[in-house]
Formats: structure tokens, sequence, C-alpha cells
């Protein structure tokens, strides 16, 4: 299983041979540093955590358990079903990865606060003629009036985006000097962290 950390850089276009025009997010990937490898028999479970971009001032736990390694900012786990010959201290780069492949990337999405259900969930809204006073998008009716409760799930405003987000098999279409050029869009805003597995 190949993966890897990535900066989200910005959104282009490709030029493929044949003239079509791809839309790619460039990613910086890497290059991240094995800081932790962890099997079943001491933790449980088999993962490895990876550390990426490096930073001028940690707090004393972290850098405790980063001793002898560059001091990382962001660290997160991959689990696996077997960790191979990988050990502390191992450089994975871009240069895993190849144009063809396909990965699954999930990081945060953009925040959007408070919205409501036209924003949130694509409700169409009320009629906009005479007699819809105040009610152009308003949510309408939210169930029969025997339960005496709304229930769960019910789609209603509230807070939209910053959450966990995963887009499957998005193909690479280019990877060059560490940035991997991905087709599609990916979570979040520029800056963001994602977390890049094979498909």
């Amino acid at each position: 299983m190949k993966f890897i950390l990535a900066k989200k850089i910005e959104m282009s276009q490709i030029f493929r041979p044949d003239g079509t025009v791809v839309p790619v997010t460039l990613l910086q990937a890497g290059p991240c540093i094995v800081t932790q490898v962890k099997d079943d028999e001491r933790d449980g479970y088999t993962a490895v955590q990876l550390g990426f971009t490096e930073t001028k001032k940690l707090a004393k736990p972290q850098e405790n358990h980063l001793k002898g390694l560059p001091k990382l900012q962001i660290l997160r786990e991959f689990r696996m079903t077997e960790v191979n010959d990988m050990k502390r201290g191992d450089t994975i780069d871009a240069t895993k990865f190849v144009a063809g492949d396909r990965v699954h990337v999930t990081g945060t999405s953009k925040g959007k606060g408070f919205q409501g259900t036209v924003k949130r969930h694509g409700f169409h809204g009320s009629p906009a003629s005479h007699g819809h006073k105040d009610q152009l998008r308003m949510p309408g009716s939210i169930g029969a009036g025997g339960v005496q409760r709304v229930f769960k799930g019910k789609k209603m405003a509230g807070q939209t985006g910053n959450a966990r987000v995963t887009v499957k098999n998005l193909e690479i279409v280019d990877v060059k000097d560490g940035v991997i050029a991905l087709k599609g869009a990916v979570p979040g805003a520029r800056n963001t962290i994602l977390e890049i597995r094979s498909a």
C-alpha cells in the first residue's frame, strides 16, 4: 500500500498529448518521515505514523516522541495489514507514485459556517409569487405532527463543511519535483494537509 501526506497548492489544468484539457489539483507531496511503526503485539493494531513539515518549536511530549528526528509539525497515522520492512526514520516522497495510479484523498473540507437548507442540502425553496411573503428560502414542513418530535437525520439548517471528507479513485496525471497533479478536486482550501493512499 502506498501512502503519503501532502499540502494542497492550487488547482490548474494540464494539456494531454491529444489536445484534451484535464483539470488538476496540484499537491506538494512529502517528503515525509516515518516517526513510529505500530504492531499488533505492542499496540493492538498495525499502522505507520508519518511526520510532515518541519517547525522550530514543539511541545515537550512531541519533542520527546520525535527524539532523534527533525521537529515535525504534523503527524498522521495510516492503518495497514502489514508494515513490510518500514522502520522509524525512513523517508517517503512523491516518487512512490506514478502517473496512472488511482488514489483516495482525505482532508478537512472548507468550513462555511451555519447555513440554511437551500445552500446546505439543495432545497429549491418556496414559490416567489403572491402569498408567499418571507417564505422563499424556508425549509417548509418538517414532518408529521403525531410523533411530537423531529426525527433524527432530518435535513435542516446547521453547520456546513469543516468535516473530514474522502474523495475516492482520483487519477494521478503527473508527478514532477515532489508535486503530484491529481485529476479533479480534493477537499479543503489552499495549504490544507491531505492524506493520500493508494486505492
